[in-house]
C-alpha cells in the first residue's frame, strides 16, 4: 500500500496531531490542474495536501483539504459500522502514553481501552475533528 487518504477542515490541525503520533511530514503542496481532475473525476480542484510517513517508513498518510471544489459530504461521525472508509489502525509502543499525547490535541478514546487475549491493547479514538483512529500495543 502507498498511502491512505484522509480529507480535513484543518490541514495545521491534523499535521499537527499525526506527527504527535508518530508519523512525519514528508511536505506539503497545493494540487490543482487538468491532470488532477483528470485522476479523481473533480475537475477544476484546488487541493492543499499534507504527506506524512509512518515512523517504519513503510506506508503513508495523505492528508487534504478541498479549497475546490467544497467538500460534498462529511462522514467524520459515522458510526464503526457504515459502509465504506472506516479507521486507519496504528500500531503504538505504549498505548497509554500514546493517549496521553494526544489529548492534548483533543482526542477522545470512543468507549475504551480493551485488552484483547492478551495480545493486544486496543481502542478507537476520535481525532482532529472526529476523524476515527484505531491504536493497538502488542502485548509481551
Amino acid at each position: 500500500m502507498d498511502n491512505v487518504g484522509i480529507v480535513v477542515e484543518s490541514l495545521d490541525t491534523a499535521v499537527a496531531f499525526f506527527t504527535e503520533l508518530g508519523l512525519e511530514l514528508e511536505g506539503r503542496t497545493t494540487i490543482e490542474g487538468d491532470w488532477s481532475g483528470r485522476v479523481t473525476g473533480l475537475h477544476g480542484q484546488r487541493v492543499e495536501v499534507a504527506m506524512m510517513r509512518t515512523p517504519d517508513g513503510h506506508s503513508r498518510l495523505e492528508l487534504s483539504r478541498f479549497l475546490e471544489p467544497p467538500v460534498a459530504a462529511d462522514h467524520r461521525n459515522a458510526p464503526v459500522n457504515s459502509l465504506g472508509y472506516l479507521r486507519v489502525m496504528f500500531a503504538v509502543d505504549d498505548l497509554d502514553d500514546t493517549l496521553d499525547r494526544l489529548g492534548s490535541h483533543g482526542a477522545e478514546v470512543v468507549e475504551e481501552v480493551v485488552d484483547y487475549e492478551g495480545i493486544y491493547r486496543l481502542c478507537y479514538i476520535r481525532g482532529p475533528e472526529g476523524i476515527l483512529i484505531g491504536l493497538a500495543e502488542q502485548l509481551g
